[in-house]
């Protein structure tokens, strides 16, 4: 199911950059169709009713809008929704009372090693915390900023207005799914250069290890950590 869910996250920006670089609704949909099977994937593979009925509602809806002028206007949404998502689920833990997020996941590292936690990393996990949270909550807004202005398939266009600062529907595209990526990307590696330098007795050696660990943590701790 790992792998399933990898596929369907990577294919889902190719889509739908080939959707917006050629205007097309088709790609579109199926754009949307891969994020449709990313949400439903569990229940779908367990073959429950409920998940094939909706699945079958919602292709049909998406072969309808395809065919409509506001084919490309749904692809708007995925950057700017699931990128404030991932910025709130950051920022809630950062409340009075609550564990930042990323300390409990290096509480959880560092217990499976029987490694202390110190002071100072705990302070550097809460800063690295607002940090995320701020910088994709920066990210959320810029998207949603390029899917007011983006032409012709933006939504101010699209009700009659005329941006003030426009962009075609490419340049949006190539923020929204390629530079939102890299941007996300080279915030984690430039962090882990740093943390590797200012941290250096961790449980992991490189990136490899640092990965296999996060999944030993188990499904039960990442559930827990989502609530």
């Amino acid at each position: 199911m790992m792998g399933l869910r990898v596929l369907l996250a990577l294919a889902y920006p190719v889509f739908a950059h080939l959707a917006s670089a050629r205007s097309d609704g088709g790609w579109a949909a199926l754009a949307l169709a891969d994020i449709v099977l990313l949400l439903l994937l569990e229940p779908l593979l367990k073959r429950r009713l409920w998940a094939l009925s909706l699945l079958g509602m919602c292709l049909l809806a998406l072969w309808v809008v395809s065919q409509s002028r506001y084919a490309l206007m749904p692809l708007l949404a995925p950057p700017v929704v699931f990128i404030a998502l991932v910025a709130w689920l950051f920022g809630r833990t950062l409340y009075a009372g609550r564990v930042p997020l990323i300390t409990r996941i290096v509480e959880g590292l560092y217990a499976q090693a029987s490694m202390p936690v110190s002071p100072a990393l705990y302070l550097y996990t809460r800063q690295l915390t607002v940090a995320w949270a701020a910088m994709l909550a920066v990210l959320a807004v810029l998207n949603l900023l390029l899917a007011l202005c983006a032409v012709p398939s933006g939504v101010l266009h699209q009700f009659g207005h005329t941006p003030v600062l426009a962009v075609t529907d490419e340049q949006w595209s190539l923020f929204a799914n390629v530079l939102n990526y890299g941007i996300v990307g080279g915030f984690f590696v430039v962090e882990y250069w740093l943390r590797k330098r200012r941290f250096p007795h961790r449980p992991y050696r490189n990136v490899g290890e640092f990965i296999q660990q996060m999944a030993r943590l188990g499904p039960r701790f990442w559930n827990e950590l989502m609530r």
